[in-house]
């Protein structure tokens, strides 16, 4: 998970703790549900069976993997529409292109942050370049939607095209963590990103042991997603693939845990591969899917393993035009299995 790294992080600006006020306490914790989406890429439905006053203003937030691709395997999203709310792609691994029919586009990769507002409508397509289908490789990245105001949501298809480097870096006082600021102000620090709607999104990778108080405007809803590892939010116990909301408060209080996931000599997690599919809950149906099960191409769940293709009627289960069953007459001498 590198996204933007900090060789040296004592360089960086610290963030203040909060010395008044307390911390923001933990209301629920969900585990986002597993699935495919586009043409089969694995996401994790992160704000499944969460109430939406708790989202508010975000409607949805997927986590894209971390998966590792097998040339040939690489996978995006046809053409699709899009209304009334944003779309905020954040890449920490990888490279995705983008296009949308109002003549935004373009690549991102470790770090960058694609930001189109598609207002009053748009079509637009996500999928890995050539050269990624062709090598294969790590894929992890995110994707959430932020409702836009009443009055902005017939306004005009806009693009940002937010790189790595531009985001607001900063770490703890003892240097224990970095905080990426992509949108919003945290703690006095500005992110990149322009919103419609009144919002901060960081991200924060905190070392084994590491404690993080981050301030929270009072007025915000605050959400904590785990991308990867395990550790606290103000004291009770996540993992990678849940969520958190929080109750209200002046800070956010992180911790990770002493003992991580094991890692890679480059520092990476060890992902799972794209071909090691398993079928998985969602929060919107799967493209393709079939409720008895699938042939092996039909995406969304496992293949059978008796030979029957669910787009076909079995024999014994054909019927004529009055609605008679038809069957295969026995030859004689030929016992029933």
């Amino acid at each position: 998970m590198p996204a933007v790294t900090v060789e040296d992080l004592t360089v960086l600006p610290r963030i203040a703790v909060p010395e008044n006020g307390s911390a923001r306490p933990v209301r629920t914790v969900t585990t986002a549900p597993s699935g495919y989406e586009g043409e089969g890429f694995p996401v994790r439905r992160a704000f499944a069976g969460v109430d939406l006053r708790d989202l508010d203003p975000f409607i949805h937030l997927d986590q894209m993997g971390e998966v590792e691709y097998a040339p040939g395997e690489p996978k995006g999203t046809p053409w699709h529409p899009h209304r009334g709310f944003e779309t905020v792609t954040y890449l920490l691994d990888g490279v995705f292109e983008h296009q949308d029919s109002n003549g935004g586009g373009g690549v991102i990769t470790n770090g960058d942050t694609q930001w189109m507002t598609a207002g009053s409508g748009l079509l637009h397509i996500e999928k890995p370049p050539e050269s990624l289908v062709r090598s294969g490789g790590l894929f992890h990245g995110t994707q959430l939607w932020v409702n836009l105001p009443r009055a902005q949501k017939w306004s005009d298809p806009r693009y940002q095209d937010l790189r790595g480097g531009d985001v607001a870096l900063l770490t703890t006082p003892d240097a224990g963590a970095l905080i990426r600021v992509i949108a919003g102000e945290v703690g006095g620090h500005a992110g990149p990103g322009s919103t419609h709607t009144p919002m901060a999104m960081v991200h924060a990778t905190l070392a084994p042991t590491a404690r993080l108080d981050l301030p929270w405007r009072q007025d915000f809803n605050a959400l904590v997603y785990v991308l990867s590892g395990a550790g606290t939010v103000t004291g009770n116990s996540v993992r990678t693939g849940q969520l958190a909301v929080l109750g209200a408060g002046q800070y956010v209080t992180l911790a990770a845990a002493a003992t991580q996931e094991s890692r890679s000599p480059a520092g990476r997690a060890h992902p799972r591969r794209a071909s090691d599919r398993r079928a998985g809950g969602l929060g919107r149906p799967v493209r393709d899917e079939h409720p008895r099960g699938s042939h092996p191409g039909v995406r969304g769940l496992p293949a059978r393993t008796d030979g029957h293709d669910p787009r076909r009627p079995r024999r014994a289960d054909r019927r004529d035009r009055s609605g008679r069953r038809l069957t295969r007459r026995r030859p004689r001498g030929v016992s029933s299995p």
